[in-house]
């Protein structure tokens, strides 16, 4: 079975602390890499993810699901406090708006 990292979120970012490039990868939260350039942080990442996903398929292991990969029903329960949840309602009452629609709007920025 050959498994590769190409679906995989990756991400990069500078950190002072370090004074270097940071890359990570979100489907094994373990895992990073730290460079002096952007492109090796990412490289150097990439390289020790296919080394981990080989040593993960040699051993038996299942790999994580890329999160790319994965299907979302779009819908998930938010618990919150009864006043907000009245505060919520009014505002969307009073934009004529369900419920729904104003906190999903406010969720993406909209």
């Amino acid at each position: 079975m050959t498994v590769n990292g190409d679906h995989y979120t990756y991400r990069v970012r500078w950190s002072a602390e370090d004074e270097a490039y940071i890359a990570t990868v979100a489907e094994m939260p373990s895992l990073s890499w730290a460079a002096d350039a952007h492109a090796e942080a990412l490289t150097g990442l990439r390289s020790l993810v296919d080394e981990v996903l080989d040593d993960m398929v040699s051993n038996g292991e299942a790999p994580p699901e890329a999160i790319a990969d994965r299907t979302y029903s779009g819908k998930f329960m938010v618990r919150q406090t009864p006043e907000a949840h009245r505060q919520l309602a009014i505002d969307a009452a009073e934009q004529q708006v369900s419920l729904n629609r104003l906190v999903a709007s406010r969720l993406i920025g909209a």
